[in-house]
Formats: structure tokens, sequence, C-alpha cells
């Protein structure tokens, strides 16, 4: 296990605040902000993010809103990378691509700009905070691959356990820094 893991792990393990009963009864939240506003924490999650990115062959990050800009940005930074924004509906003014997608209840879509930015042929690498159902990490696949992008893997920072997301990702690759291993 690779000692940028093991760290982002171990970061992980000490920050994140464990809110039972948020945001409803029986649901356990993981709450990355006393990560992020520690600076060593906020440093190693960054380094284990971008490692597996780098693992996975980017050429580009995509970012999902929100979180998912914060984290991809640094991410991007730190390998000399672009950012690509992928919003919520209705944030990017037009020209726009869009894709809708599943959510646990309803739907929801994504978009990128439909010109300015040429993604025909980069690798890109999906950043979120966190991986719940699959749906919106789905959804940006099918968006970028649909504006002629390849999206060779997903990278997050937690997983949330028996919500079938793993599954939702049809086998493309995911690393989950959480469950990278850590030092007990």
């Amino acid at each position: 296990m690779s000692e940028i893991y093991v760290a982002a792990a171990q970061a992980l393990k000490d920050k994140v605040r464990l809110v039972q009963d948020f945001p409803e009864e029986g649901i356990l939240f993981e709450d990355l902000t006393p990560v992020l506003a520690d600076a060593d924490s906020f440093t190693a999650v960054v380094d284990g993010l971008a490692e597996a990115c780098k693992e996975l062959g980017a050429d580009m990050i995509g970012g999902l809103d929100a979180r998912g800009f914060l984290l991809g940005s640094a991410v991007a930074y730190k390998l000399g990378l672009g950012i690509l924004a992928i919003r919520k509906k209705g944030k990017l003014p037009p020209p726009v691509l869009t894709q809708e997608y599943e959510l646990e209840y309803g739907t929801a879509a994504l978009e990128i700009p439909n010109s300015g930015i040429d993604i025909k042929g980069k690798r890109i690498v999906l950043v979120d905070d966190v991986l719940a159902t699959g749906g919106t990490l789905h959804g940006a696949t099918l968006l970028l691959e649909s504006a002629g992008a390849e999206v060779v893997g997903n990278v997050v920072v937690l997983e949330v356990q028996g919500l079938e997301g793993r599954e939702r990702l049809k086998g493309s690759p995911l690393i989950v820094l959480n469950q990278m291993g850590s030092k007990d």
C-alpha cells in the first residue's frame, strides 16, 4: 500500500466528523469539513486523490458540482492538469450539453459548456467527495462520453456502503480513499 494512500486514509480516520441521524434518522453522516479545514489532512487527501488520478492516466480532471470542484481543482493544480467543472443544470450560460440521470428519488441533470472547451479524446478522471448511489458519477460519465471524452476512472474520498453506487458505475475503475488502508 502506497504511503500516500495510507496517509490519506489516516487523515480521514482522524478528522472525519461522524453525525448520527443526519440528514434523517438512521443515517450516519460523514462530514468532511474538519478534514478540509485542517491543512495537513487536506494536503494528505489531495495527495491521495492526485496519486489515484495519476495512476488512472488522467490528462484532465472532471470535478463534480460542488465539492468535486474544490477537491478536483486542488488535484488538477497538483498534477499540472486542467479542471472541467461539471455543473448542475441551469448554472452555465448557453450553449451547454446536458445529461439527465436517475437519483434514488427522481431525476437531475448535469451540464458542461458546448463551446470553448475541446474535450474530444481527453482521458478524464472524475473526482468527487462521496460515492453514494452512483447516479451523479454515472450521469457525468454519460455526459462526457457524449462530448467525445473518455472517462478513465472515478476517484472519491468516501463511499457510503449499502447504496450500490459501485455497481451503478458498471465496472468503471473506482478508487476510494477511505478504503485504501490505514495504520491502526
